[in-house]
């Protein structure tokens, strides 16, 4: 699977997905071709050329369609916006549509918003999931009160959270009792989401809901115990504290790393995260507490001032087979794309930085996260742009490009 395929399964941090595979390692094959010739700047091509790419974006083999969005990646802004903006507006085929909206992303063109602001009322899930992470991105104030009449109605099973996260983002006081009634209502899939976003965004307005989640013994206590370390207010400890003496093991990971996000005894936590991630690695049959713990240490790499986690999951994840390597890239993945200049550092420090590089790729092939995918591109291939030639960053960033195929 490659971050071009139109036929997918959402996958995110709470919901595990596992397809890795054999197109895995075809992807590697083909994107260490692509590094060999990645070109020092922007490229222009012929408007047939740029045509046939566009077209391309909605094959259905997976060779043209991949190499159609890198070579469009790789155009100059000018010359590659206005196609995308026609193409997201215009052509018939509705994939196409979506993955020109997606690749408009990258270039961070203020006309873009839009046509993500006429996406969130597509018939389409697809895009309106897209146009609710866009705006997630680029919080929209002057959005809040349609996003709120759409919190009434969107029952898609991958929109709902992105307009939530799109939500949590304004920060705007109009959204805290929608999200805070959701906390506690509806399927726990959705609630999980609703949950995770609140933490994320340190909905402090959140907490006495949170923890009353975190107290009850199911599959929400692990999540909610996550938002309250997230949230970062120490009232917290009384609750994580009680739940460390009660809580099923499998829950135990999770809650170790709450309380190192408030700061507390974090060196023992991120030890007993560690810990656990290689006694689950070495003994089998501990698959929900190997997933918690790569989850806490994922957590924990989302988080300033806590580099060792990531360092430990490359250590753990490097030499292992499934079934610890597939959680265990699901958590760089999730560290890249969340927090990619951590990422970067990390990648661009680690001593087996290939073997590193690689991991990240297989957690890509799990996560598909379109629009983040793609604002992780953008990055790397304009810090390889920037880079002078033969140094550390770009060396890096070439690596990235080969491994990921983009």
């Amino acid at each position: 699977m490659t971050a071009e395929s139109p036929h997918r399964t959402r996958s995110t941090p709470s919901l595990l997905g596992y397809a890795i595979g054999v197109l895995c390692v075809l992807g590697v094959l083909r994107g260490s071709g692509a590094a060999a010739q990645e070109p020092n700047a922007p490229q222009t091509i012929s408007a047939a050329e740029l045509k046939t790419a566009i077209d391309n974006l909605g094959a259905l083999d997976d060779t043209p369609r991949t190499n159609a969005a890198r070579t469009i990646r790789r155009m100059p802004a000018e010359q590659a916006v206005p196609a995308l903006l026609q193409a997201a507006a215009e052509h018939a085929d509705g994939y196409v549509r979506y993955r020109a909206l997606v690749l408009l992303t990258g270039f961070n063109d203020p006309r873009t918003v839009d046509l993500m602001r006429q996406a969130r009322t597509s018939p389409n899930d697809r895009l309106r999931a897209l146009a609710y992470g866009y705006f997630e991105h680029h919080p929209d104030t002057s959005l809040v009160a349609d996003f709120l009449t759409a919190l009434d109605n969107e029952q898609g099973e991958f929109v709902r959270p992105a307009l939530v996260r799109a939500l949590a983002a304004t920060k705007d006081a109009r959204v805290r009792q929608p999200l805070v009634r959701d906390v506690t209502r509806g399927e726990d899939f959705f609630r999980s989401m609703v949950i995770e976003a609140l933490g994320d965004y340190k909905a402090d307005y959140a907490f006495d809901a949170i923890t009353t989640v975190a107290t009850i013994e199911g599959p929400l206590q692990g999540d909610a115990a996550l938002a309250l370390g997230k949230l970062g207010d120490k009232r917290a400890l009384e609750t994580l504290a009680a739940l460390q003496r009660t809580a099923p093991r499998q829950t135990q990971p999770t809650i170790a790393a709450a309380i190192c996000l408030l700061g507390v005894n974090c060196s023992s936590h991120e030890g007993y995260l560690v810990e656990t991630l290689k006694f689950t690695d070495r003994n089998l049959g501990f698959q929900e507490l190997l997933r918690a713990a790569a989850g806490g240490l994922g957590a924990l790499g989302l988080a300033p001032g806590h580099e060792d986690a990531v360092d430990a999951l490359f250590e753990v994840g490097i030499p292992s087979r499934d079934p610890t390597r597939a959680p265990v890239s699901l958590a760089v993945a999730t560290v890249a794309l969340r927090n990619t200049p951590a990422m970067l550092t990390a990648l661009g420090r680690y001593p087996a930085r290939d073997a590193a590089v690689q991991l990240l790729s297989e957690g890509f092939d799990i996560l598909e996260e379109d629009l983040e995918k793609e604002l992780f591109f953008a990055a790397v291939r304009q810090a390889y742009w920037n880079a002078p030639e033969n140094s550390p960053t770009r060396d890096l960033m070439r690596a990235l490009i080969g491994k990921l195929d983009f």
